[in-house]
């Protein structure tokens, strides 16, 4: 039987890089341009992969929106291959609704023009993340295609009993950590491997014997793959004489223009008993370590700071207020929320968000940011207006201003809501604005205090009465301007409920004030029922934790090392030696004394070098290896003043931290230390609908002295009988320093791009202001450890307020929407289906044993549906499997 020769043509589609946007953008026209022409003029033209991303369609028809017709003929007749994602995404640094968003639109666009390839295609993603299997299977797709992460061998080579991520063959069973297995394909010899094929016979000879050689050395059937592109590359037009020349210089080989579709099928059909598994994440892990490209997760870390918030507003705020909102409404705003969803995906491909781009491309993603954020705002600020409006407040005093509070998280919350209450206005209509402001100005206020529902006054701190602008635009007529006199109130709110509603009332009258103190010894000490924090005079922390009897010491060291990698690389350059704030003096100041709360902002100052020294821009543009830089940091150093701001909260174990800095140094690293004293080999961390579990010590291979990590809202060391969850908001790079200590980094400074060459990208030194937020939670046995995770999960979103008007509705003041009782199921999603405005809620086991989901919503009853929300045949069950990803129609 003769062996087949598949050849793929493709371009790996960057949408930008090491160019603009628009620069790649047009090329891809005449990319477009000439697949079409070739698809139409040349019959033994198979067909052209067009990347996975169907935005590629969209991006052409900016440009050429009269070639739609020609676009619909080439993927009806088969020869421009579609789908199935929307965008070819990160894994590791969006999160898990971004990455099934990806695949719903990426279905749906692929829909409107015929049907997409049923493939997984993960060509460049830097890592793969573990619940890949489970996540194909669940929404219709049983292989996947990927580049990075596994180290192949060939038949030469024995598979070590000691190795896990490495393969015989270039195809693999690949199974999750729930148990599902897909067809793993790896590109052993790139996406490139068939690349400019060779016209001429001699070098067409010399060609396809070493190509032939290096596929055969990793297949494991005989179905060889080849891919005909790389990045960005031209479509080679003579693809077809090549293949003509291919079949007359290799009778013993039957090579055909093909596509993933036959090839898949061919392949499915002939896998070998000898084909190995690999499980879960797949991220080089048994390689020297030097190309997991990991730390992307730290390179300008602005990008992740804003990914994190608009993915809160549209997953936790936007969507679950307009699910609730349609109950009194039957509208839901699919459309907008597809357009708000795609602007963000756009910056999601692994260029973008990784931030190993050009400046000119990081800074068109701020942009597409504030739009998806403005839009995500418009729309949670409609649905907060229609629930408000119908919500009954008829149990509360009747010259009182009731507001209220939602928590949208999928956890319980504790924190602070703050809102604005307008006590009086004038429009403009009734004067001249300047006489109405300096009418409502000259009122007087009584005092005031904060009720609940029963009537007990609740403790809140309650502003100044202030005078400003602002404007109404109703739905049926033109704009309202007016003056109006308004005051703020901040309310602590202990343990709320998930996906639930509370009111209260604003209401004439002093509270009496209480004296009571969480602080001592000048703000060096803090202390609530549940935990004890001691600030050292280097500011460093020792935490107790009251119920577990347990301590931890020399918290919130900051730790300062030089940078002579890129975007995509750290590298701590030769002979360089950390600086520690731990080695200097602290300031600490009180900055919120009250029983509810305490703040102290802790103050360093660290002398830093202002920048490597000049050998570094010399050896940049001489592409030298980043591993092989001699450059050092610069013998000038400069202040730099971090300031944090330390939160402890009456009724919580957690403890929030607020960094602030203004950077004006360059090529360096900051991170925040957390060492623990705990003797553990594994930590585990917030992924990809997955608590994963990884290993404290690196493979035997590794060679890079650094092992940096991926993280979604936290990273957890702990023994059986206690532990420590540190969280985060938009930083996604950790690593396990000496096994025991959590290094958080903070903020990441290079100049150049880095990989192919050299690309200067000075915005990458990130200099200005920055703001960090993170938190620390101590747990006791480790199955409370989810209690932190949750606590984690709900530190990224924040309370959502409204004021009420005194009015009867048919929405209860206090309410649960929909109540889920599991300490180990992470909520991911509460939005509506496209087709029928279902509600659907979306979840994952975080544990590796059977739990138990006791779910409730009136007049409700749940049905099992895949990720894409199809529904299942499968009868709903409580339990879920562990680390099963659920999605339930209710």
């Amino acid at each position: 039987m003769k062996k087949k020769v598949y050849i793929i043509s493709h371009s790996h589609w960057d949408r930008e890089w090491y160019m603009a946007y628009e620069q790649h953008h047009m090329r891809l026209i005449e990319l477009i341009d000439d697949v079409l022409e070739l698809s139409e003029n040349d019959s033994a033209f198979n067909s052209f992969h067009l990347d996975g991303q169907t935005i590629i369609l969209d991006d052409y028809l900016q440009v050429r929106p009269e070639k739609r017709a020609a676009l619909q003929k080439a993927i009806t007749d088969g020869k421009l291959k579609i789908g199935p994602f929307y965008i070819l995404q990160d894994d590791f640094l969006i999160s898990s609704e971004a990455n099934t968003r990806n695949m719903l639109i990426g279905r749906e666009e692929s829909r409107k023009w015929g049907t997409p390839v049923m493939l997984g295609y993960f060509p460049d993603t830097f890592g793969n993340m573990g619940q890949t299997p489970q996540m194909m299977k669940l929404a219709g797709l049983s292989a996947a295609v990927f580049g990075r992460g596994i180290k192949p061998i060939g038949f030469d080579n024995q598979v070590l009993a000691t190795e896990n991520y490495t393969s015989q063959f270039s195809e693999m069973w690949w199974q999750g950590p729930d148990g599902s297995e897909i067809l793993g394909l790896l590109f052993a010899n790139w996406y490139n491997n068939g690349n400019e094929i060779p016209t001429e016979k001699a070098a067409a000879l010399q060609f396809w014997q070493q190509k032939l050689a290096d596929v055969e050395k990793f297949a494991s059937t005989n179905h060889l793959l080849m891919m005909n592109g790389v990045d960005h590359q031209p479509l080679q037009k003579d693809i077809t004489a090549t293949i003509a020349l291919a079949n007359e210089l290799f009778p013993e080989y039957e090579f055909i223009h093909s596509n993933f579709d036959e090839y898949l099928a061919a392949v499915q059909a002939d896998v070998s008993e000898n084909m190995g598994t690999v499980n879960g994440e797949i991220t080089s892990q048994e390689t020297d370590g030097w190309y997991t490209l990991a730390n992307t997760a730290s390179a300008r870390v602005y990008l992740k700071q804003w990914n994190t918030k608009v993915q809160r507003q549209l997953e936790n705020i936007t969507e679950p207020l307009a699910s609730i909102a349609y109950e009194v409404t039957g509208n839901y705003p699919h459309d907008q929320l597809d357009y708000a969803w795609k602007l963000l995906m756009q910056n999601h491909p692994h260029d973008s968000i990784c931030g190993c781009s050009l400046d000119d491309v990081h800074r068109g993603m701020i942009t597409r940011f504030e739009n998806a954020n403005k839009v995500g705002e418009y729309l949670a600020e409609e649905a907060l207006r229609q629930i408000t409006e119908q919500i009954d407040t008829t149990a509360f005093p009747a010259k009182s201003y009731p507001f209220v509070v939602f928590n949208t998280s999928g956890s319980k919350k504790t924190a602070e809501a703050t809102i604005t209450i307008e006590l009086e206005r004038k429009n403009f209509a009734e004067g001249v604005p300047q006489e109405l402001f300096a009418e409502l100005e000259k009122q007087t206020t009584p005092a005031f205090h904060v009720e609940n529902l029963q009537g007990e006054i609740i403790p809140a701190e309650i502003s100044e009465v202030q005078v400003r602008f602002d404007y109404d635009l109703p739905k049926d007529r033109f704009r309202i301007p007016y003056m109006t006199r308004y005051l703020t109130v901040t309310l602590p709110i202990a343990d709320m409920q998930a996906l639930s509603w509370e009111s209260f009332a604003l209401v004439g009258g002093a509270r009496a004030v209480e004296s009571q103190t969480l602080i001592a010894d000048g703000g060096k000490s803090i202390e609530n029922e549940k935990i004890k924090v001691v600030i050292a005079e280097n500011g460093t922390l020792t935490v107790t934790d009251k119920t577990v009897h347990k301590s931890f010491s020399d918290l919130l060291s900051f730790e300062d090392v030089g940078d002579v990698g890129n975007e995509y690389i750290f590298k701590q350059p030769e002979g360089d030696k950390a600086i520690l704030s731990a080695t200097t003096q602290a300031k600490v100041e009180i900055v919120k004394d009250t029983p509810e709360i305490a703040q102290v902002k802790i103050s360093h100052e660290l002398q830093i070098p202002v920048a490597a020294d000049d050998l570094l821009t010399r050896e940049q543009q001489m592409v030298i290896d980043f591993r092989y830089r001699k450059a050092g940091r610069s013998q000038k150093t400069a202040p730099l003043k971090i300031e944090t701001l330390l939160t402890v909260r009456k009724n919580s174990n957690k403890i929030d931290f607020e960094t602030s800095l203004n950077n004006q140094m360059k090529d360096h690293r900051l991170r925040v230390l957390f060492p623990t004293e705990l003797t553990v080999t594994t930590h585990e961390a917030d992924s990809i609908y997955e608590v994963v579990r990884r290993p404290n010590q690196v493979s035997a291979s590794w060679e890079n002295p650094t092992n940096p990590q991926h993280q979604q809202a936290f990273v957890n060391l702990h023994e059986a009988d206690y532990g420590l969850t540190v969280g985060n908001y938009g930083l996604n790079e950790y690593e396990i320093v000496n096994q025991n200590t959590i290094a958080l980094t903070l903020l990441r400074a290079v100049g150049e791009m880095g990989d192919w060459g050299y690309f200067s990208t000075p915005e990458a030194q990130c200099l200005g202001e920055h703001t960090f937020n993170y938190s620390l939670e101590i747990h006791g046995a480790a199955d409370s450890r989810y209690q932190t995770y949750q606590d984690m999960y709900a530190n990224q979103v924040p309370f959502t307020t409204g004021q009420l008007a005194l009015q009867e509705g048919a929405l209860p003041a206090k309410k649960a929407y929909l109540t889920v009782e599991a300490d180990a199921f992470g909520i991911t999603a509460l939005k509506r289906r496209k087709e029928d405005n279902l509600l659907v809620l979306r979840g994952y086991n975080m544990a590796d044993e059977v739990v138990e989901v006791n779910l409730s919503k009136e007049k409700a009853t749940p049905v099992l549906l895949n990720l894409l929300e199809d529904e299942l045949p499968q009868k709903y069950s409580k339990e879920l499997k562990p680390y099963e990803i659920r999605t339930i129609g209710l």
